[in-house]
Protein backbone atom coordinates (compact mmCIF):
# COMPACT_ATOMS: atom_id res chain seq x y z
CA UNK A 1 0.00 0.00 0.00
CA UNK A 2 1.04 3.56 -0.72
CA UNK A 3 2.72 4.94 2.92
CA UNK A 4 0.30 8.05 3.11
CA UNK A 5 -2.81 6.03 2.96
CA UNK A 6 -1.78 4.82 5.89
CA UNK A 7 -0.85 7.88 7.33
CA UNK A 8 -4.58 8.88 6.31
CA UNK A 9 -6.05 6.38 7.64
CA UNK A 10 -4.62 7.07 11.31
CA UNK A 11 -5.63 10.75 11.05
CA UNK A 12 -9.48 9.96 10.21
CA UNK A 13 -9.15 7.73 13.07
CA UNK A 14 -7.83 10.27 15.49
CA UNK A 15 -10.78 12.22 14.24
CA UNK A 16 -13.31 9.26 15.02
CA UNK A 17 -11.67 8.99 18.19
CA UNK A 18 -12.24 12.97 18.97
CA UNK A 19 -15.85 11.95 17.92
CA UNK A 20 -16.44 9.30 20.48
CA UNK A 21 -16.09 8.50 24.07
CA UNK A 22 -14.09 5.94 25.72
CA UNK A 23 -10.69 5.62 23.99
CA UNK A 24 -10.84 3.14 21.55
CA UNK A 25 -9.84 4.46 18.13
CA UNK A 26 -6.36 5.63 19.31
CA UNK A 27 -4.58 2.70 19.55
CA UNK A 28 -5.74 2.11 15.47
CA UNK A 29 -4.92 5.58 14.58
CA UNK A 30 -1.68 5.26 16.52
CA UNK A 31 -0.72 1.88 14.44
CA UNK A 32 -1.62 2.93 11.37
CA UNK A 33 0.44 6.57 12.01
CA UNK A 34 3.24 4.13 12.45
CA UNK A 35 2.87 2.07 9.69
CA UNK A 36 3.07 4.71 7.85
CA UNK A 37 5.84 5.98 9.00
CA UNK A 38 7.67 3.01 8.59
CA UNK A 39 6.69 2.03 5.18
CA UNK A 40 7.21 5.61 3.76
CA UNK A 41 10.65 5.47 5.26
CA UNK A 42 10.93 2.56 2.86
CA UNK A 43 10.53 -0.70 4.36
CA UNK A 44 9.59 -2.92 1.77
CA UNK A 45 6.56 -5.47 3.05
CA UNK A 46 4.13 -6.75 1.11
CA UNK A 47 0.20 -5.50 1.51
CA UNK A 48 -0.27 -8.83 3.76
CA UNK A 49 2.58 -7.72 6.11
CA UNK A 50 1.60 -3.74 6.45
CA UNK A 51 -1.95 -5.20 6.90
CA UNK A 52 -0.54 -7.62 9.85
CA UNK A 53 1.56 -5.03 11.34
CA UNK A 54 -1.13 -3.15 11.42
CA UNK A 55 -3.59 -5.60 12.85
CA UNK A 56 -0.76 -7.27 15.84
CA UNK A 57 0.25 -3.48 16.96
CA UNK A 58 -3.30 -1.87 17.47
CA UNK A 59 -4.29 -5.24 19.12
CA UNK A 60 -0.59 -5.09 21.73
CA UNK A 61 -1.34 -0.79 21.88
CA UNK A 62 -5.07 -1.75 22.47
CA UNK A 63 -4.25 -4.35 25.43
CA UNK A 64 -1.43 -3.15 27.15
CA UNK A 65 -2.60 0.89 27.49
CA UNK A 66 -6.29 1.28 27.14
CA UNK A 67 -6.94 0.18 31.04
CA UNK A 68 -4.28 2.47 32.51
CA UNK A 69 -5.19 5.33 30.21
CA UNK A 70 -8.97 4.87 31.27
CA UNK A 71 -8.13 4.56 35.03
CA UNK A 72 -6.37 7.75 34.79
CA UNK A 73 -9.11 9.26 32.94
CA UNK A 74 -12.21 8.43 35.40
CA UNK A 75 -10.10 9.15 38.93
CA UNK A 76 -9.95 7.40 41.95
CA UNK A 77 -13.90 7.95 43.91
CA UNK A 78 -13.90 10.82 46.13
CA UNK A 79 -10.52 12.18 45.25
CA UNK A 80 -10.95 16.07 44.76
CA UNK A 81 -14.28 15.36 42.37
CA UNK A 82 -16.85 16.67 44.97
CA UNK A 83 -18.02 19.31 41.88
CA UNK A 84 -21.57 19.17 43.20
CA UNK A 85 -20.96 20.33 46.62
CA UNK A 86 -22.75 22.89 47.45
CA UNK A 87 -22.26 22.32 51.73
CA UNK A 88 -20.47 25.82 52.77
CA UNK A 89 -21.42 27.57 49.94
CA UNK A 90 -23.00 31.24 50.43
CA UNK A 91 -26.96 31.48 49.19
CA UNK A 92 -28.89 34.78 49.15
CA UNK A 93 -32.59 34.53 50.51
CA UNK A 94 -35.04 35.76 47.76
CA UNK A 95 -37.88 36.45 50.29
CA UNK A 96 -38.16 36.49 54.20
CA UNK A 97 -37.75 32.83 55.79
CA UNK A 98 -39.08 32.53 59.34
CA UNK A 99 -37.33 30.22 61.86
CA UNK A 100 -37.95 26.55 60.38
CA UNK A 101 -39.76 27.95 57.50
CA UNK A 102 -38.97 27.01 53.93
CA UNK A 103 -38.78 30.05 50.94
CA UNK A 104 -36.24 31.04 47.89
CA UNK A 105 -33.13 31.54 48.09
CA UNK A 106 -30.34 31.52 44.85
CA UNK A 107 -27.17 30.02 44.81
CA UNK A 108 -24.76 30.01 41.80
CA UNK A 109 -27.68 31.39 39.56
CA UNK A 110 -30.20 29.01 40.57
CA UNK A 111 -33.36 29.61 42.30
CA UNK A 112 -32.82 26.91 45.52
CA UNK A 113 -35.84 25.94 47.78
CA UNK A 114 -34.54 26.83 51.41
CA UNK A 115 -35.02 26.04 54.81
CA UNK A 116 -33.93 28.48 57.64
CA UNK A 117 -32.64 26.12 60.31
CA UNK A 118 -31.15 29.12 62.58
CA UNK A 119 -32.87 30.45 65.37
CA UNK A 120 -33.67 34.19 63.97
CA UNK A 121 -35.90 35.18 60.78
CA UNK A 122 -34.03 35.54 57.47
CA UNK A 123 -34.90 38.88 55.79
CA UNK A 124 -34.89 39.19 52.04
CA UNK A 125 -31.49 39.76 50.65
CA UNK A 126 -29.26 37.71 53.21
CA UNK A 127 -25.81 35.99 52.85
CA UNK A 128 -26.58 32.87 54.41
CA UNK A 129 -24.23 29.67 54.56
CA UNK A 130 -25.56 26.23 53.26
CA UNK A 131 -24.98 23.77 56.42
CA UNK A 132 -26.69 20.69 54.38
CA UNK A 133 -28.54 19.61 51.72
CA UNK A 134 -32.20 17.70 51.88
CA UNK A 135 -33.47 16.30 48.18
CA UNK A 136 -33.39 20.01 46.08
CA UNK A 137 -33.67 21.69 49.81
CA UNK A 138 -30.75 24.14 51.08
CA UNK A 139 -30.85 24.29 54.63
CA UNK A 140 -29.12 27.42 55.65
CA UNK A 141 -28.17 29.70 58.17
CA UNK A 142 -26.55 32.94 58.84
CA UNK A 143 -22.92 33.00 58.82
CA UNK A 144 -22.66 35.26 62.06
CA UNK A 145 -25.85 33.66 64.01
CA UNK A 146 -23.54 30.28 64.55
CA UNK A 147 -21.07 32.71 66.56
CA UNK A 148 -23.32 34.50 68.29
CA UNK A 149 -25.57 31.24 69.40
CA UNK A 150 -22.29 29.73 71.07
CA UNK A 151 -22.99 29.29 75.16
CA UNK A 152 -19.26 29.79 75.86
CA UNK A 153 -19.66 33.53 74.31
Amino acid sequence: MIWWLWILVGFGLLVLEMLTPGVFFLFFAVSALLVGIVVGAGMDMPVWGELLAFSVLSIVLLLVFRGPILRKMKGRPGEGRRVDRLEDEIATTQEAISVGAVGKAELRGTTWSARNMGTIDLDAGVRCQVERVDGLTLCIRKPDEKESTDPAV
